[in-house]
């Protein structure tokens, strides 16, 4: 049974809630692909804070969304930590990010110096001890590498085909110049987003920097910022929170299909110059042969501008809010994520009395439609139902699901009143639709509070 049927009026379904996990130990969830191919196990990382802002996970394990069953599938070796981790749709594949081995007092984990690693969860047994596969080739020296970027990736996410990956990135080359006091003029190091996508024989640096690494894939940025937006223009400084339209893109306004498209935010400058978040789309190429083909700026980089994006991919616009009496998108971190058809973006912003609603806009642009009109925010993080008609989300200290055509939404739990609300990190439909993972905080015997990871589940399956 699906929740399209298990939800009808009035809902009526029996529903449980179960904590997967049992170790006293701290679990993160990805705001996405968490769950196996198959729905039995759900991947998660070992960060000790409730918030996972700390990057200290010594390994990437799963858990069996039966049975409790645990199995670590990647340890960090020399000191590298690793997490953030999201499931190929298509395969036993895993992605996740993997930080410095033996790290220094000047190369160690930060935005800049981070790479994606690619593991086989199939392989029996995972590959522990092995390095596993580098996602993105990294060169920090002129004259730098068409298909390597000079920096840090992060939150990498698998296309709905499981034959791209895109990342946010920030550039190492640009960080160190700016804190050089007689720098020249040189781009600011800005959080961008890049795709990688398979490449023969793999990315090898030219340069011979220490830090750099070849890698598997051809990685290129596929959005472009400037130091300082022109106000009231569609030019941003910061584009982040990147998500995959459509398990197979979307259909454009003659018809015909768009394959592959990316959601993002971008920060720019109203007509005012407040700064202002609004929804982004970047049109990508089916051939990946036109990843290699430079524009007017070299896909590499200088050593005084950022990596550009390839010829002809450029994004646009799609939310235009700065009329709104709250402008701008708003509420906790979340990403533009899309329904399975590619047909609709859901966004967080607050109404016209300031709570924080789920926001409707087509990949195409157009209006931006509420959707709820809740008396609470939207606390989290949100997914689609793999049939389209339900997003997942907290709200109230509960999880909820609203209905992606009514906008109505219903709680699925009743915490008692003991019971710490869920984290707004992560609220994840199972690849079936019958089941969200999310993230409950708990009290240990200890007197330690951690992150457990619990289900909600239908019982009419």
């Amino acid at each position: 049974m699906t929740l399209a049927s298990a939800f009808d009026f009035p809902l009526t379904a029996p529903w449980q809630v179960r904590r997967v996990t049992q170790r006293p130990i701290n679990h993160i969830l990805t705001n996405t692909g968490c769950w196996s191919p198959d729905g039995q196990w759900i991947l998660y990382d070992l960060r000790s804070d409730l918030e996972g802002t700390l990057f200290d996970s010594p390994a990437i394990e799963r858990v069996h969304s039966a049975t409790g069953e645990v199995e670590s599938l990647f340890l960090g070796k020399r000191g590298a930590k690793v997490g953030v981790v999201t499931h190929s749709p298509c395969d036993g594949r895993i992605v996740f990010i993997h930080g410095p081995a033996a790290p220094t007092s000047d190369w160690a984990y930060s935005a800049t110096h981070r790479h994606g690693c690619i593991v086989d969860s199939q392989v029996r047994p995972p590959r522990l001890t092995e390095g596993g596969v580098i996602l993105d080739a990294r060169d920090l020296a002129p004259p730098f590498t068409s298909g390597a970027l000079r920096g840090g990736t992060h939150l990498h996410t698998f296309s709905g085909d499981g034959h791209r990956v895109s990342s946010t990135y920030q550039d190492a080359v640009l960080e160190m110049l700016s804190q050089q006091p007689t720098a020249p003029i040189h781009d600011l190091d800005q959080r961008n987003v890049a795709v990688s996508v398979r490449f023969d024989g793999g990315v090898v640096p030219k340069s011979t920097h220490p830090h750099n690494q070849s890698g598997a894939y051809w990685t290129t940025l596929v959005t472009h910022t400037v130091n300082h937006p022109q106000w009231g223009s569609d030019e941003i400084c910061r584009a982040f929170s990147d998500a995959w339209i459509g398990q197979n893109g979307y259909l454009r306004a003659d018809g015909s299909r768009q394959h592959y498209a990316i959601a993002f935010q971008g920060e720019l400058r109203s007509r005012t110059g407040v700064p202002l978040v609004e929804a982004f789309v970047v049109d990508l190429p089916d051939d990946e042969a036109a990843f290699r083909i430079a524009g007017d700026l070299p896909l590499q980089g200088t050593p005084f501008k950022r990596p550009a994006p390839p010829a002809g991919i450029a994004q646009r616009r799609i939310s235009h809010t700065e009329s709104h009496r709250f402008p701008g998108l708003a509420g906790p971190r979340h990403w533009p994520r899309s329904s399975p058809d590619g047909s609709r973006i859901a966004l967080l912003k607050r109404d016209e009395t300031g709570v924080v609603q789920i926001w409707l806009i087509s990949p195409l642009g157009g209006d931006l439609q509420q959707l709820t009109s809740n008396p609470h925010d939207i606390a989290s993080a949100f997914s689609w139902s793999p049939n389209g008609a339900w997003i997942s989300h907290v709200m109230g200290g509960e999880i909820c699901v609203t209905n992606t055509h009514s906008g109505k939404t219903h709680a699925l739990t009743d915490l008692a009143a003991s019971e710490l609300a869920p984290s707004p990190l992560a609220c994840v439909f199972s690849p079936c639709g019958t089941r969200i993972a999310y993230l409950q905080p708990r009290i240990e015997s200890t007197g330690e509070t951690v992150n457990h990871i619990a289900l909600v589940e239908s019982l009419s399956t």
